[in-house]
């Protein structure tokens, strides 16, 4: 068995696994054990890779494929590079994570962890796929789950929020295929088959005029699912209504899907419509970021606040992507890793104390570091790594985004550069304010003066996102390095 396949073959053994467990205690037990093999795997994956990357020079390494559909040359072909590993082992991290903070999840546990598991499923297919088809099937196997995962698990408006979701994502999928569709029937400009391998499609001049009409629909198809200006509003209120380990998974890994599709399909295959189109998409990018960043300021809800800050922290992940800069593409990548961990932290904290309190309105939280210490430090370090001090992945990424928009002699990217960095400012001011009100204020209910003390489970899951946030700050050379080597067959197509 390939190494990669396991990524798709072990969630799909564990759900089998789960189909036959009784009750909480075995079910959270199985979904354990499995996730925890899985970070086992993306461990000996990222060894296997650096072993492998030392030998050969390939723009994908581990690759494989097998033949699906040979009448339309639909092949389930696989394989990975820096980008992809980086990514398939922050899944793996958020996944295991949402496990033990859903630890106590009493309601359908066994179809709740079965849902949560056909996501990552989804997530890993869609990461090793070099075929577009196949990319899409595990797409959408990613994507369907969140409907259910909200509907009957979620809280306050689900059912609303479920469907804004899943209408708005399959909109972006409908788009999303259109685009697919035409570079397919544009894979043979050369004179060769049509096809639907990414590294074959990159190797045909594929017309401009096609690339012109069938990159926005491309980049739009995916930026959708990454929050891109004004498509995002799906997003903060499906964050607020899903369970906790659903927002840690939707923010933190299934967001994720979006600035790769961009960069891996809509960029590498359609150089030419990315240069065409890039000034009117990093406008939006740009305005995501502030728009962001000024509507979390605006939000009395924690998860809002969070989830309005995921809209300006992946907005700068299409901004970094749109300025067509190596140094920006390193950091937004390393924003994407850095945003999953960081906002899967801050909705598992958010849930502990909504766990606790029963809400989530910070006009009537305060004074939590006292009383649950634990979730209170943790708070205050994961606030500081998202505004970006140095020491952590937040600053490591921003600087690389915001030191490589700034090298382009255009004064319009500038200036839009100038307007994101002014995002940091405003990241500030909602963090401190947290930060100020709900922990290091006054008591506002004396109801919270005897809170739950922190569980083991939960102090293992926030320690599982801690590590590599630190991690990433500490020493981030290695993955960016990593990351760098995997940017050079992008950057021929449009430096």
């Amino acid at each position: 068995m390939d190494i990669l396949s396991l990524f798709v073959i072990v969630p799909v053994l564990t759900i089998i696994a789960l189909l036959f467990t009784k009750g909480l205690k075995q079910a959270r037990l199985v979904s354990m054990v499995g996730s925890i093999f899985q970070l086992g795997m993306a461990i000996n994956l990222v060894i296997a890779y650096f072993k492998e990357r030392a030998i050969n020079d390939s723009i994908m390494v581990f690759t494989k494929d097998f033949v699906w559909f040979e009448q339309f040359n639909i092949h389930y072909s696989i394989g990975v590079d820096g980008i992809s590993v980086a990514l398939i082992v922050l899944t793996t991290i958020v996944v295991l994570a949402g496990v033990f903070i859903s630890w106590k999840m009493a309601d359908l546990p066994k179809e709740f962890f079965i849902s949560l598991l056909v996501l990552s499923t989804g997530v890993y297919g869609f990461f090793i796929s070099i075929d577009l088809f196949t990319m899409f099937l595990f797409y959408e196997i990613a994507v369907i789950p969140m409907y259910l995962l909200i509907g009957i698990w979620g809280s306050g408006p689900k059912e609303y929020s479920a469907m804004k979701l899943t209408l708005m994502l399959m909109g972006a999928s409908a788009v999303l295929m259109v685009g697919i569709f035409g570079i397919y029937f544009n894979s043979n400009a050369d004179g060769g088959a049509l096809t639907f391998n990414i590294l074959e499609i990159a190797q045909v001049n594929i017309p401009f005029e096609a690339q012109k009409l069938f990159f926005p629909l491309t980049f739009i198809g995916f930026a959708v699912l990454g929050a891109l200006f004004p498509f995002h509003t799906w997003s903060p209120d499906g964050h607020a209504s899903a369970p906790t380990a659903v927002s840690m998974l939707h923010a933190g890994v299934l967001m994720k899907l979006g600035g790769y599709g961009v960069f891996r399909v809509a960029m590498f295959l359609l150089p030419e419509g990315t240069i065409h189109w890039s000034w009117f998409f990093i406008i939006l990018a740009a305005i995501g970021v502030v728009y962001g960043a000024f509507g979390a300021i605006k939000q009395t809800d924690l998860k809002y606040i969070n989830a309005y800050a995921s809209v300006s922290h992946l907005g700068l992940v299409l901004f970094a992507l749109l300025t067509l800069n190596k140094i920006a593409w390193n950091g937004a990548i390393l924003q994407s890793l850095s945003h999953g961990l960081l906002t899967a932290m801050f909705f598992a904290l958010i849930g502990m104390v909504y766990g606790r309190t029963h809400t989530r309105d910070i006009h009537k939280l305060g004074g939590l570091m006292k009383i649950v210490p634990f979730i209170g430090a943790i708070y205050v370090i994961t606030g500081m790594a998202y505004l970006g001090l140095p020491g952590f992945s937040g600053f490591v990424a921003e600087m690389n985004i915001f030191v490589g928009a700034f090298q382009n002699p255009d004064m319009f990217q500038r200036v839009l550069t100038v307007l994101a960095v002014s995002s940091i400012v405003v990241t500030a001011v909602y963090i401190l304010r947290l930060v100020g009100k709900i922990m290091m204020g006054p008591l506002v209910n004396e109801d919270f003066k005897n809170l739950p003390k922190v569980t083991w489970y939960e102090k293992t899951g926030i320690l599982l996102l801690l590590i590599p946030i630190v991690g990433m700050g500490v020493a981030p050379l290695w993955l960016s390095d990593m990351i760098m080597a995997s940017l050079d067959p992008f950057i021929k197509g449009v430096l």
